[in-house]
């Protein structure tokens, strides 16, 4: 195949374990075009992806910014969709784990000889697996074969310095630890005091804690953040963290490459954390660890029978960084 399309358009954590899919295609057609088709939510996920020719990147319409007009991000959508169907293509992946109407009935509009997408069948087979499993089970039909790729996220190493110069800050030579507050689901969300408690203990034992979390006001229409969780956060542990505010995907993904180690619940920023090959503690609560998990690296997924993360406790999530990290 000479000019291959991968869509996948939903979440960061998605994305992030469609990775190896990009890396398995460039192995087997070394010589091809091959492209994503993203949103500009996850769209940084890929940036200096070596397996990738092209991102095209659209904006969904509850993401626009007040004064964005709808008419022209529409405009801009159709004219990507116009050039990828004047490419002629020869294959559009459909990189979902299950079936996806919409983003099939888009693959269909751009006229490719071949659309590879889950059926019915695959889908069965692969219950109970993980997602990256669930995904990459797409490379059988595209002549693939063989381990599954690692996760990869690829960070801007002007991005990672500065982050690494905020853990300085607080402590030289320590061990680094990012401690990521920010989730979407209500039951994935650990307290607050728990988070303080730990961050006291890591820098009782030496560690430089640094807390990162979504950016923006909690009552925001698209994007809700946790800047009001993390002052309070920070208004109880004092000296003992750096707070380093990541406004965009790209400044996360370098927190995240600058420490050795992650303390975060179930979300796309543990799944950045996989991919880049961080050790990670993670709470879980309604979410299943079976196909969420970190893949790839050591980790400790800690779920409560609750199915509640706050009832995972402060000497739990310790205790699983000890292991990690052989803290004492």
């Amino acid at each position: 195949m000479n000019s291959i399309l991968v869509v996948r358009r939903d979440n960061i954590g998605d994305l992030v374990c469609t990775t190896p899919l990009f890396h398995a295609l460039r192995r087997r057609y070394p010589d091809a075009w091959i492209a994503a088709l993203v949103n500009s939510y996850n769209a940084a996920v890929l940036d200096r992806n070596p397996h990738i020719d092209r991102v095209y990147a659209y904006t969904k319409l509850k993401h626009l910014e007040p004064g964005q007009s709808k008419i022209l991000a529409i405009q801009r959508r159709l004219a990507d969709l116009w050039a990828l169907r004047r490419r002629s293509l020869e294959c559009v992946v459909v990189a979902t784990a299950a079936g996806a109407p919409r983003t099939l009935r888009l693959a269909r509009l751009l006229a490719a000889r071949r659309i590879v997408s889950p059926s019915q069948q695959l889908v069965r087979e692969m219950e109970g697996r993980h997602e990256v499993e669930r995904v990459y089970a797409l490379a059988a039909e595209l002549g693939i074969d063989g381990p599954i790729p690692p996760l990869e996220v690829v960070p801007d190493p002007i991005l990672v310095a500065r982050a690494r110069q905020t853990f300085a800050r607080l402590r030289e030579h320590a061990l680094r630890v990012a401690v990521q507050i920010s989730t979407r689901r209500p039951a994935q969300r650990w307290p607050l005091e728990h988070f303080a408690a730990l961050i006291g203990h890591l820098h009782a034992l030496g560690a430089a804690p640094m807390v990162l979390w979504a950016p923006g006001p909690r009552d925001h229409p698209r994007h809700p953040g946790d800047d009001d969780l993390a002052a309070a956060l920070m208004q109880q542990v004092g000296h003992r963290a750096v707070a380093f505010r990541t406004g965009t995907l790209p400044e996360l993904i370098g927190a995240l490459a600058a420490c050795d180690a992650v303390v975060t619940s179930d979300g796309g920023a543990m799944h950045v954390a996989a991919a880049l090959r961080k050790p990670i503690v993670c709470f879980f609560g309604d979410v299943s660890p079976v196909q969420w998990r970190p893949w790839g690296v050591p980790h400790r997924a800690l779920r409560a029978a609750s199915g509640k993360a706050a009832d995972i406790s402060v000497d739990e999530a310790l205790g699983a960084l000890g292991q990690l990290m052989q803290l004492s």
